[in-house]
């Protein structure tokens, strides 16, 4: 004969305890990783991304891509440095910085690119605007910063690149959230066959960047993945205008390709959940054209 415990008895009792002390422990345990240890915790999202019409001399070209540093000093000097000693280990051909390095003040950038100079890659460094590098210190004080700091700065112009005996185009719009980009003055003077590295902060633009070419890498920030996210499902609560529709990792529109980094920082809250800070590392694989 089959027992049946009451449920209002001892044993319901202990059960409901123990499920609320689980409870309240995963909870704690979730706000303790969102709070002190993810938002520090650096990992090296490595990805192959298949490109049509590649040459040969690109095949196998490694780029890195870091974005979102709303550096905060005092706090993320540790980060930084993590980030930086990682794009030297991973000894990349280029770095591309996808923006927003700064949240409100402009005071932030001579501590984090005095880190930043320290990457090494062999074919150098780029870098964009992001909107909240627009909206505060300017476009002038941006670039000319990282310009100083020996950090080739692109608005709306683009960089070609002799690389094994083919040429890239490392191309970058001005920001797009009120900011002024211009895909034609971006594209200008780019050959039909040269493969494009398209640097865009604000990942959905990729729509108008692949409507004026094939575009076969474009690297995005803004989006923080989410920032925190909802494990398993991985699905993103918060969106930001600009980044609704691409929000993390890799995506194709027809022959172009766009992958969105999860960034390095925080905004707001200095909390990430489920979205750790990331180093991305983008090796471009050659496939036949269709």
């Amino acid at each position: 004969m089959k027992l049946a415990l009451p449920a209002n008895g001892p044993f319901g009792a202990l059960s409901r305890r123990r499920a609320l002390c689980l409870l309240a422990a995963g909870t704690a345990g979730a706000f303790a990783d969102a709070l002190w240890l993810e938002p520090g915790l650096l990992w090296v999202n490595r990805h192959d991304v298949a490109c049509r019409n590649l040459p040969p001399g690109l095949e196998g070209l490694r780029v890195g891509v870091l974005a979102d540093f709303h550096f905060r000093p005092g706090q993320d000097e540790a980060l930084v440095e993590k980030a930086v000693a990682r794009v030297n280990a991973e000894d990349l051909d280029l770095l591309a910085l996808a923006g927003d390095y700064v949240t409100h003040s402009g005071e932030v950038l001579a501590p984090l690119l005095k880190i930043l100079e320290r990457v090494k890659t062999r074919h150098g460094v780029f870098a964009v605007m992001g909107n909240h590098d627009g909206w505060h210190p300017g476009r002038d004080f941006v670039r000319r910063s990282f310009e100083k700091a020996g950090i080739p700065f692109l608005i709306n112009q683009n960089s070609q690149l002799r690389i094994k005996g083919d040429t890239l185009a490392v191309a970058g719009t001005d920001f797009v959230w009120l900011g002024k980009p211009d895909p034609a003055a971006t594209l200008k003077g780019i050959a039909p066959a040269t493969p494009v590295l398209a640097l865009v902060h604000e990942p959905d633009y990729f729509d108008v960047m692949s409507s004026q070419r094939e575009i076969q890498l474009q690297v995005s920030g803004h989006t923080h993945g989410g920032q925190c996210r909802v494990p398993l499902v991985g699905y993103a609560p918060v969106k930001v205008d600009y980044g609704r529709k691409y929000i993390k990792g890799s995506y194709t529109r027809g022959g172009s390709n766009l992958f969105v980094t999860s960034g390095v920082g925080t905004v707001g809250l200095r909390v990430r959940f489920a979205c750790p800070p990331e180093l991305a590392v983008l090796t471009l694989r050659g496939v036949p054209a269709a």
